[in-house]
């Protein structure tokens, strides 16, 4: 199948989110063409003369929040063509949804936009599965100054967008890769020889970049701290060990002038996350947001031919 290449305005629209145009066309070709499987979509092309237009509209079937309406937009201008094909938006990527709204309305060629049909909602669903997700946990921290960030537990080839849609329910990304940030977890303290070995051995290789250590005990925060750490992740901590973790952070900062930015991680629940945040903790990081979360209901509904 030919596939079209994107409009000037949808570019636009995805830079603007952050977003790499040309990462999002592969994306969907890639998912088109697994679709197709090196063939053709033999129902559509069987059922449907090539010359049918039809309106359709993309709907909500359960409360939650959206991400990736345009990429949604960005399959039907792939497959149907965007001088073919018209996309209404009804609602956008962060707007909170109810069961029943119209998410958008299109008008395309009847055949083609059957093929895009489930590539759309396959990424649509995934994506807006996440942003509610972050909009429950955001929700459960109201009020309290902790921010809700994901982790690099992403689907392989959708980290961008899975992160995305992170940002959509009012979370907040962690490092992106490998490189842009450096987090020294059990297994590099182990490695390197202790805590203060390990954070020396990155601040030397990669002078300007923020590093982040995980601890498991107060005793290694005191150690992160002393080395000069920037963010200190207190991995598997209960709430009252976190509280004394953050007060242990208060006293550091007064004494020295250095702040450090604790996050809690491991063990998470939204029951707990409320508790979690009151502790004082800058940031709790959920990796179940992107590798866990259930997608959010979204259908695609014929009107009428054109």
């Amino acid at each position: 199948m030919k596939m079209h290449p994107l409009s000037d305005a949808l570019m636009a629209r995805l830079r603007g989110q952050g977003i790499d145009p040309a990462y999002v066309e592969r994306v969907i070709a890639d998912t088109v063409s697994e679709d197709l499987d090196g063939g053709i979509d033999v129902t559509s092309v069987a059922t449907v003369p090539v010359t049918q237009r039809s309106v359709v509209t993309f709907g909500s079937r359960a409360n939650g929040c959206l991400a990736g309406v345009d990429v949604a937009a960005a399959v039907v201008e792939m497959v149907c063509g965007a001088t073919a094909s018209s996309f209404e938006r009804v609602k956008n990527d962060g707007d909170r949804v109810s069961k029943g709204d119209v998410i958008a309305k299109v008008e395309a060629p009847t055949q083609y936009m059957l093929t895009a049909e489930r590539t759309a909602l396959n990424l649509m669903c995934h994506l807006s599965g996440i942003a509610t997700a972050t909009s429950q946990w955001v929700d459960a921290v109201a009020g309290t100054g902790a921010i809700i960030r994901d982790t690099r537990k992403t689907t392989p080839g959708l980290r961008v967008l899975e992160k995305y849609a992170v940002r959509c329910g009012g979370g907040q990304n962690h490092r992106m890769s490998l490189s842009d940030a450096a987090l020294v977890k059990d297994n590099h303290i182990a490695a390197a020889g202790g805590v203060e070995q390990a954070f020396f051995k990155v601040r030397e290789m990669a002078a300007n970049l923020p590093i982040e250590i995980e601890v498991d005990d107060l005793d290694q925060l005191r150690v992160a701290l002393g080395a000069g750490a920037d963010v200190v992740l207190l991995d598997n901590m209960a709430p009252d060990i976190m509280r004394e973790a953050v007060a242990i952070g208060i006293a550091h900062e007064k004494a020295t002038g250095h702040s450090v930015l604790l996050e809690a991680s491991g063990g998470l629940t939204l029951a707990n996350a409320r508790a979690v945040a009151e502790t004082g903790v800058h940031f709790i990081s959920v990796g179940g947001l992107t590798h866990s979360s259930p997608i959010l209901d979204i259908g695609l509904d014929f009107h009428t031919i054109v």
